[in-house]
């Protein structure tokens, strides 16, 4: 965390680089729209004025996060010898990502925000960091879906942005660089006929007002983001007046958390319904992982929106949601550990973030093209991660 009083103090000749430190941890934190200039401007230790100074708006600050970020995984790749391995290479890459974690996060789900051309200059920085890494799986390990095994393995890595896991900085490049070399290691296609054992909760038919408007708001925040779409935009996807949204929802805020609840229950139901099955701890894990990983084709914009909104919403109504999230990854570090006693509580959290990571990024690289081959694919990657 960057010093406020030394920054103010010293008057540093890096103080853009601390303001692009500092903002990328705000909007990592709390999302693009929620952030604001004066919050990262109280961060660094400076008037919003002189912040104003440096950048000229929240969107060109926000817009040069999201390339420092990834040109320092560009670099980290370019920068590797050319006889350097794949283990060196996403050595490199763990250690810069670890590094930076608390500014990391905002690629995942915030980039979405970027205009048009910053979009594809991000997209095209990324696919050269993916690329580098699909070539060393290629030459170094049995052939088959080297990309997606690449960009699953760097998902892996890249988990760590998104949470607040403590532990020492050699420890987790140490367990999140064994997970990644162990997905690269992975076959696609060892989970063949998971797909198909999965019991998933359907999601519930609307049948009232009040579900149709959520059922019809879910996919717009999923493709615009929630702060863009406006409730008259919902309303005519369900053929209603605007106004006549607030018979149902006291505003936009409480769609959403409508939804986040809706997929909380769904992701709840279905880990119960998988570990009913499951005979043994590590059964127990692969079944999570096969449920998550459904969940996640068949939900996509549900899951989508709980996962990249919750942090814009006022705390009194992200508590019960984080609650609710916590629950979960409980059972998943309680199933880990059973089937991997060398771990510890933090360890196994760690991992499963990290399979949640692998699930994230893999789906993307398929475009959650939902057919049972890729819920297989995506499944074996993930429990890669997971248990060696």
């Amino acid at each position: 965390m960057v010093s406020a009083g030394a920054a103010a103090g010293t008057r540093p000749r890096n103080r853009r680089q601390l303001i692009v430190e500092a903002a990328g941890q705000v909007f990592s934190e709390r999302g693009y729209h929620a952030a604001s200039m004066e919050e990262i401007a109280a961060k660094v230790g400076i008037s919003a004025a002189a912040l104003y100074r440096h950048f000229p708006n929240k969107y060109a600050l926000f817009a040069e996060c999201a390339d420092v970020m990834v040109d320092r995984l560009v670099a980290a790749v370019d920068e590797a010898p050319a006889e350097a391995g794949l283990a060196d290479v996403l050595a490199t890459v763990t250690r810069v990502t670890v590094a930076h974690r608390a500014s990391g996060g905002l690629y995942r789900w915030e980039a979405r925000y970027l205009g048009p051309a910053d979009r594809r200059l991000l997209r095209a920085k990324f696919a050269h960091v993916v690329e580098r890494v699909t070539d060393l799986v290629r030459r170094e390990r049995p052939p088959g879906d080297e990309r997606l095994r690449a960009v699953a393995a760097l998902g892996a890595i890249g988990s760590v942005t998104m949470h607040h896991t403590s532990m020492a900085e050699r420890r987790m490049e140490e367990l999140l660089l064994a997970a990644a070399a162990q997905v690269v290691a992975s076959d696609p296609g060892a989970a063949a006929g998971s797909a198909g054992s999965v019991e998933l909760p359907a999601q519930p038919v609307p049948r009232t007002r009040r579900a149709e408007i959520l059922a019809a708001a879910v996919p717009l925040f999923a493709r615009d983001g929630f702060a863009t779409v406006t409730n008259a935009q919902i309303a005519q996807a369900v053929g209603l007046a605007p106004s006549a949204i607030y018979r149902h929802y006291p505003g936009k805020v409480d769609i959403l958390v409508a939804a986040c609840l809706q997929a909380a229950g769904l992701l709840e139901l279905a880990a119960e319904r998988s570990l009913r099955r499951a005979p043994g701890p590590r059964d127990a894990v692969v079944a999570l992982t096969a449920a998550y990983v459904a969940y996640s084709f068949e939900h996509n914009a549900l899951n989508s929106v709980a996962e990249a909104e919750i942090r814009g919403l006022p705390a009194d109504l992200r508590r019960p949601l984080i609650t609710a999230q916590r629950e979960h990854i409980a059972v998943w570090e309680q199933q880990l550990r059973a089937a991997r006693p060398e771990l510890d509580a933090r360890q196994a959290r760690l991992l499963v973030h990290a399979g949640f990571g692998v699930v994230v990024e893999a789906g993307r690289a398929l475009r959650w093209q939902d057919t049972p081959g890729h819920r297989d694919a995506v499944t074996a990657l993930a429990t890669g991660a997971l248990i060696p």
